[in-house]
């Protein structure tokens, strides 16, 4: 949920920022599902990171090395 992904965030990043809940949007699905089941099968890749702690930290360990993205 966004919940959890906030949450880890706010774990693995050490900050306790605001945030505002609101409701959904129009337009906004009611859930998302990623299956990487077909790529799987289809071209035999898997994810190197399949949980939240390990996404958020990689992502945040990357952006912390280049704050201002690629080709900088």
């Amino acid at each position: 949920t966004n919940k959890e992904v906030v949450t880890e965030v706010k774990k693995v990043t050490g900050s306790d920022f605001r945030v505002t809940e609101a409701p959904r949007r129009a337009g906004d699905p009611h859930s998302l599902i990623a299956d990487p089941s077909r790529i799987k099968k289809e071209l035999g890749w898997e994810p190197k990171y399949s949980d939240i702690s390990s996404i958020v930290s990689s992502a945040w360990k990357w952006h912390s090395k280049h704050p201002e993205g690629y080709g900088v």
